[in-house]
């Protein structure tokens, strides 16, 4: 009985003297998502959330994870130290972004050391889902808004020749009759399709399906973003010939920024529903 005990003890011990020291050398780490999460114009203010929805989704799993006895897996200190040794060389360099993800490694690593790879299983989701609070780096940002903006200011420019507002595309700037409306980066879509995939994750592990219809409901995060982004640029710029640029640019500009999301929203539950 005492040497149980004192296997328990040593155990918590071991889990305290981990945790606290995961924490200090990830201290740069997490100061740069920070950083990242609050900057202005960020594409990744929802991932202070994250870690949040991560801790509801394991405590969603209480009861099963009592039940599971913990049997330690000889996988776990390996998955640790390469987390811990890609962690250093990212340090070395200060590539951030490979830093964060080698975080997912070292817990994943943790939790088959302590507790299993039955427990590994059950909450794998919820430590995947980590990875949408890890921001891409800026190269890769900016890339992709370039990309996407020229896309969404092509198609938004084929649309209005269709609805007779004449127009013409120069890079990511429409210009019409009376109006010159410029798709920013800000307006790329980039920000509502990082926050919708997270999202569509989420409906995915929650359907009550097969892993291909969840594969296809996540995937369908992505033309459901470019789309619903495309009919905002429309419609701005529809206004914006109509009855002004003033307008457009006016409380009307953020207002249909929060009804296209609610609208990709409401897009990727009838998907769910049609494929569920």
């Amino acid at each position: 009985m005492a040497k149980s005990q004192e296997t328990v003890m040593t155990n918590s011990l071991q889990k305290w003297m981990l945790g606290i020291f995961v924490v200090l050398i990830y201290v740069p780490s997490l100061l740069w998502m920070w950083d990242r999460w609050f900057a202005r114009d960020s594409y990744y203010s929802h991932g202070i959330l994250i870690p949040f929805v991560t801790a509801f989704l394991i405590w969603q799993k209480r009861d099963i994870l009592k039940r599971i006895k913990p049997v330690s897996s000889p996988w776990g200190l390996r998955l640790f130290f390469a987390g811990i040794a890609i962690h250093l060389l990212s340090a070395l360099f200060r590539v951030y972004f490979t830093s964060g993800f080698s975080m997912i490694i070292v817990l994943f690593g943790l939790t088959l050391h302590f507790y299993g790879s039955r427990t590994l299983k059950e909450i794998f989701f919820p430590l995947s889902f980590l990875i949408f609070m890890i921001p891409l780096p800026m190269v890769v940002i900016t890339n992709l808004s370039f990309r996407l903006k020229i896309f969404a200011a092509e198609i938004a420019v084929m649309a209005l020749n269709g609805m007779k507002l004449y127009c013409v595309q120069h890079g990511s700037a429409i210009v019409m009759r009376h109006a010159y409306v410029v798709v920013d980066d800000v307006c790329s879509g980039l920000r509502s399709l990082i926050t919708l995939m997270a999202l569509g994750s989420l409906f995915a592990y929650s359907m009550k399906s097969s892993l291909p219809k969840r594969v296809i409901l996540f995937f369908a995060t992505i033309p459901i973003a470019v789309i619903t982004n495309v009919g905002r640029i429309i419609f701005l710029a529809f206004v914006s010939e109509v009855w002004g640029v003033s307008i457009a640019l006016g409380p009307i500009h953020e207002t249909s920024g929060f009804i296209v999301f609610f609208g990709a929203f409401c897009l990727l539950y009838a998907v769910q529903k049609m494929i569920e």
